[in-house]
């Protein structure tokens, strides 16, 4: 069993503390894909590539997926390009050495990678080329946004772009310095909505990542904000961004301060911002990445209408259990009472709040929902705040078959057991949670 997680935060009825937005579910028949190939915080001469259905808990598709043939490989930036296939770019020395070269390799499966080329960034008199990141713009030009410093002030860095002029993506346009954001700024990173570019920027001076925007992808960008704004705090670089299916924006980064990464999300447009969290299960071994995000067919599918039981994928002999409005995990089988097999028997209907996730009803007609950590039935009261409890976004479990049921309006929350109880917590980002929060839909009992 996976041990208890300290928290203050009561699930159920209490609007605002976390209950900001739902963990919007991807349409029936396909799913949310997110990837991302860091390189790690023991080295950085290979890169690991995660995969996540929630944008939180990464799971590890493969060790060492890519080492370049020579020289580093840092600060990797992903995108899917029109040929279809995954490209990555990258800083090719350490951060002791100069660096005038950015790398380039691509995959066709996100697993398997073949280098392709350092480019040197034609810059007179150029020390160091960092941080490439990749920016696909609405009209569909690829871009890159590299950090650069030249050797008569090595350290201070100014953010430039390049633009691919093929499809090949071999061949880069002139360098231009990004106008508007300055010297001394690395890590720029860009995303657009509408006909806004968004840029989030690390000021090397202050520490602290501030936010710029433009009309035009190379500016002139205005600072918006600077300090500590959004309450990331210092010492925070690496930022990159995506959009999660609730419209909410995420934003990663890189701890170096503390050797820790960070997520935090705003669901008003970069206004404010959650406080941020520590990355579960990679926090401290994954360094500087950015996140590509798919929509893919398949996903975890639940029949409605239908009853099933649930029984545990790691405690094959424990099934849910209506006791007493509270959800347990007690022996059932077909050798059980009738009253403990009725008991253990659900209807499976579409999501209360969103049609797309799932709720679940006993006979007596009340709905599976969270309260205070804890599953427990409860008559539908038709208040929205009951709906968003009742209502799970189906996620790849760990066993075949199996499926994790994450919390609506908590997202990063799921169902899982804990001793023999079924509560709704924290994914910390192990593979014993994941485990302990996968099930199987079964025949009723």
């Amino acid at each position: 069993m996976a041990a208890l997680p300290v928290s203050a935060v009561v699930l159920g009825g209490l609007p605002g503390l976390l209950d900001t937005a739902a963990a919007a579910a991807p349409p029936r028949g396909s799913a949310t894909r997110y990837t991302i190939v860091p390189f790690l915080n023991s080295t950085d001469g290979t890169v690991n590539v995660y995969q996540s259905d929630d944008a939180t808990d990464f799971r590890l598709l493969r060790a060492s997926a890519y080492t370049p043939p020579a020289n580093r490989i840092r600060d990797a930036s992903i995108i899917k390009h029109t040929d279809g296939y995954y490209y990555i770019t990258y800083t090719t020395h350490t951060w002791q050495d100069t660096s005038t070269t950015i790398g380039f390799a691509r995959s066709s499966d996100r697993l398997n990678w073949t280098f392709l080329y350092d480019y040197t960034v034609p810059i007179a008199n150029l020390s160091r080329a960092w941080a490439p990141e990749f920016f696909v713009d609405s009209n569909g030009s690829v871009n890159i946004l590299v950090s650069c410093s030249t050797a008569n002030d090595q350290w201070i860095f100014t953010p430039y772009l390049l633009r691919a002029t093929n499809s090949a993506l071999t061949a880069w346009s002139s360098p231009v310095a990004l106008s508007g954001i300055g010297a001394n700024h690395i890590d720029t990173f860009v995303v657009k909505i509408g006909s806004t570019y968004h840029a989030f920027t690390k000021n090397e001076t202050s520490k602290y990542i501030e936010y710029a925007t433009a009309t035009a992808l190379a500016g002139p960008y205005t600072i918006r904000r600077t300090g500590n704004w959004a309450g990331w705090g210092s010492t925070r670089e690496g930022a990159a961004l995506i959009q999660l299916d609730n419209g909410a924006w995420r934003i990663f980064f890189d701890g170096y301060g503390d050797s820790s990464y960070y997520y935090s999300d705003s669901y008003d447009t970069f206004a404010t911002w959650s406080a941020p969290k520590k990355l579960p299960g990679i926090s401290g071994t994954a360094r500087h990445f950015t996140v590509i995000k798919e929509t893919v067919s398949g996903g975890v599918t639940l029949p409605t209408g239908v009853t099933r039981s649930f029984r545990s994928a790691n405690l094959t002999t424990r099934h849910w259990q209506d006791q007493s409005a509270l959800l347990n995990l007690p022996v059932v089988s077909g050798s059980s009472s009738a009253a403990e097999r009725q008991a253990s028997t659900f209807t499976i209907v579409a999501g209360l709040a969103d049609g797309n996730g799932y709720s679940f009803r006993n006979a007596a007609g009340n709905y599976l929902r969270h309260w205070d950590f804890r599953a427990r039935f409860d008559a539908n009261d038709g208040s929205s705040t009951f709906a968003r409890d009742a209502t799970f976004v189906a996620r790849t479990g760990t066993a075949s078959g199996s499926v994790r049921l994450e919390s609506y309006n908590y997202p990063g929350y799921y169902l899982r057991h804990y001793n023999y109880q079924l509560r709704v917590d924290p994914s910390d980002g192990t593979d014993l949670f994941r485990q302990d929060s996968s099930f199987v839909a079964v025949n009723p009992l």
